[in-house]
This record gives structure tokens, sequence and C-alpha cells, in this order.
């Protein structure tokens, strides 16, 4: 597992002057903390947010299926200090009522992928880090979808 354990106690702080606002799916978050095959362009991103060069989020929904694989390969105490050291530097935003029913009656089939990619796109956020295929076809021209290889490629500056 990653180590991005902080060396000093977790603080909550407020990011001023932020570049693009960008969603982490749940394998992108998988990749760091599995050390998965994309574990080098998810690590690129990460270091992108704790330099303050672009904000990243995710969901509740996201961050339990991220722990539940997580917790299956390290004990619960490691993977309880890998999350609250990423949440250092990933904002958590979440899905209401009226969010849920625009993505249920979206033309994403995937209702999960959904309610993730307009939880993202009501919270105005730039980009969608994802693998999910179908939601990158889906995508909408404000929200679009990458892969972390993808993004990093196409926003190498950061």
């Amino acid at each position: 597992m990653l180590n991005i354990i902080p060396k000093k106690p977790i603080t909550v702080t407020t990011k001023q002057n932020m570049g693009s606002k960008v969603f982490l799916d749940a394998n992108v978050i998988l990749d760091i903390s599995l050390q998965r095959q994309g574990f080098v362009a998810a690590g690129v991103i990460m270091e992108a947010a704790i330099k303050a060069t672009i904000e990243l989020y995710t969901t509740p929904a996201v961050l339990h299926v991220a722990a539940y694989y997580t917790k299956r390969h390290f004990s619960i105490e490691k993977t309880k200090q890998f999350f609250l050291s990423l949440l250092n530097d990933v904002t958590v935003i979440d899905c209401n009522h009226a969010i849920s029913v625009l993505a249920i009656s979206s033309s994403i089939d995937d209702i999960e992928d959904a309610l993730q990619y307009y939880t993202a796109l009501t919270h105005e956020l730039d980009y969608f880090i994802s693998y999910d295929k179908k939601l990158k076809t889906a995508a909408l021209p404000q929200l679009p979808v990458y892969t972390a290889a993808e993004f990093v490629a196409e926003f190498s500056a950061i």
C-alpha cells in the first residue's frame, strides 16, 4: 500500500488558488491503495493534489467500495490510515435526492456510475477519472471522462 500516512497530525485545511476540480472513481483510489497497474498515473494525480495544482473529489459511496477492497488486503488499521491520509487531499461530496433522480433518469445504464457522475456534474467538477468505457461514451461535454493515464497525458503540466 502506498505510504501516504502523514508525518504530523491530520488537520483540515482550506486550499486556495487551486486548478481544475477532478473526481476520482473507486478504481483510481484502488490503484493507489493496492498499487495496481494504474498506480503510477493515479500517483501523479495524487501528487498534483498534494501540491495544490488540482482539487480532488470523491463520494462516500466510492470510499465505501474502495475501503471494502482495500481492507481485504490490509489490516483495518492500515486501511483507516490510508483513507485518513487520502482525505487530507480529497474532498468528499455527496449526492442528494434531486441528484439521484437526475442520475437515474439519465441515459447512463449503470446506476452506480450515473450517481457518481451526476454528483460530480452537479458539483461543477471539471473532469471525471474512471476506467469505465461505457461511462466515457455517455459523458457530457461539460464533464469529460478520462482514465488516469489519459488525464496525466492530456494535462502533463500537473
